[in-house]
């Protein structure tokens, strides 16, 4: 097939048309070596403090929507056709400071400084998205961004009068937002890129056919749709991983198909996108979501890349298997289903043919009787990695339990079901010395892990306790069920 080899996108008020862009290269360095703009900051490198923070604008169905991402471990590469914008554009032509900004100062928001520029972008997206936000939507978009001098209050306050100095009609980037769709529009892809030296090279399919055929002639390709792990792999552990066929930007991987019996999400749906989806399906998930890393890895991060990755961390798989949810493979010749359980072989195994790649993943809505719960333990509460993760789904039906399925991640190599803790279940009383006797079960179902995350003794213990909890906070015999305060 013919082929581009450039890269096309905006960068604040520019447009950037690039050759030979290397599949490595990430965002941050083009900003701040390339270009010189160097309010963009490199703290971790790793998509954790928020300094890296920029804008990109994606268009959604015609629509130009922004959202934060980590330019850390965003690949330039991934950005063809879109609009990036850094906080030095914040000013708009006139060179005063943003209404953001200007509530920082006035708030004393900032000492060292060095983080404030991804917080002021962070506080920006969220500003035009929401003018009004409520402390605690503040906090969750401030997930992903770390303040080590000055504190998370003098920010929160700041967020919340942004008002006072201007309105979001009133911005550069909204005023401009109807030319910047129609530049958009102008440069987006119309077939297969290919781009960099054969030993980094970057592929963008033109379609979800296209890149079946891609990965039948290149079956070692890194798939990379969000970069919130690859990204660490090219970052910190200095990787190769060429070639990488970027899909973030193919539209097929990005539905939400809602039914009477099911939601289907393509695997290119970010966390962020998937979110109104699942919370109105699944209302469990709501404050689970709120668990998975920060805003900038959620408005990155797919559904599909978190399964494909196959981590024994992963958040989502063990929420997903006890709602029986499906993936549909794709290469060329057609797709298959498999359960996701049985996608997970072992560490770093998943059943994958030369080929396939994840399509998408189907989840069927709870039936009657159903009760669903997803838990996640971790060091810190926000932006961390599980140290336990578990989904339970228990179906019952006059007062008895029918049907237990408990998934875990954090447990194996592999996210797996308690069989013996869910045989314990069916059949008994729904009843507090049920649920115990399966939580003892627990610690037969694993030998469980031990790293620098947690001991094995602690995640055993942990896992048994996670099924009281969800007892507690599911007794249908009181009339106040308990549940974990969490400010």
């Amino acid at each position: 097939m013919p082929y581009q080899s450039q890269i096309r996108f905006l960068l604040n008020g520019r447009d950037v048309v690039l050759q030979d862009v290397k599949a490595t290269q990430t965002l941050l360095d083009f900003l701040r070596i390339d270009r010189n703009l160097t309010g963009t900051k490199e703290g971790c490198a790793e998509g954790d403090c928020g300094a890296c923070t920029v804008l990109v604008g994606r268009l959604h169905d015609g629509a130009l929507r922004y959202e934060t991402v980590n330019a850390c471990i965003r690949f330039l590469a991934s950005l063809n056709g879109c609009h990036i914008v850094t906080v030095e554009h914040l000013a708009g032509p006139e060179g005063r400071l943003h209404p953001v900004q200007q509530a920082m100062v006035e708030y004393h928001g900032s000492q060292c400084g060095f983080c404030t520029p991804g917080f002021v972008m962070s506080l920006y997206a969220l500003w035009m998205g929401n003018p009004t936000p409520t402390a605690v939507q503040v906090e969750t978009a401030l997930q992903g961004n770390l303040c080590r001098c000055t504190g998370y209050e003098p920010i929160i306050k700041a967020a919340l009068a942004v008002n006072s100095y201007g309105t979001p009609a009133n911005d550069y980037l909204n005023k401009e937002r109807a030319t910047s769709t129609d530049r958009l529009v102008s440069i987006q892809q119309q077939g297969r890129i290919e781009t960099g030296p054969e030993d980094d090279r970057a592929i963008l399919p033109a379609d979800l056919n296209d890149l079946a055929e891609v990965l039948s002639h290149n079956p070692k390709a890194t798939i990379v749709a969000g970069a919130t792990d690859v990204g660490l792999w090219v970052t910190k552990f200095l990787r190769p991983i060429s070639p990488v066929v970027f899909i973030n930007h193919l539209q097929q991987l990005k539905t939400i198909v809602r039914s009477d019996t099911d939601l289907t999400i393509g695997a290119g749906v970010t966390y962020s996108e998937a979110e109104p989806a699942l919370r109105t399906a699944f209302p469990h998930l709501g404050e689970y979501w709120d668990r998975i890393a920060g805003w900038q890895v959620r408005n990155m991060g797919t559904i599909g890349g978190n399964i494909a990755n196959g981590s024994p961390i992963g958040d989502t798989p063990p929420a997903l298997i006890s709602l029986r949810a499906e993936v549909t493979l794709q290469k060329v010749g057609g797709t298959r289903t498999v359960p996701l359980e049985e996608f997970f072989i072992d560490y770093g195994k998943q059943d994958r043919e030369q080929g396939d790649f994840v399509a998408s993943i189907r989840i069927p809505r709870p039936e009657p009787g159903q009760i669903d719960a997803a838990y996640k333990v971790s060091k810190r509460r926000d932006e961390d990695i599980s140290s336990v993760a578990v989904g339970i789904s228990v179906t019952v039906n006059d007062g008895k339990i029918a049907d237990a399925r408990i998934a875990y991640g954090g447990m194996a190599a592999t996210p797996k079901r308690a069989d013996r803790a869910e045989a314990s279940l069916i059949g008994k009383p729904w009843s507090f010395a049920t649920f115990e006797a399966a939580a003892a079960e627990v610690r037969n179902d694993f030998k469980s892990l031990s790293d620098w995350r947690a001991s094995a003794e602690y995640r055993a213990a942990v896992a048994g306790n996670l099924l009281l909890r969800f007892f507690y906070e599911h007794d249908a015999s009181t009339d106040q069920p308990a549940r974990l305060a969490i400010a």
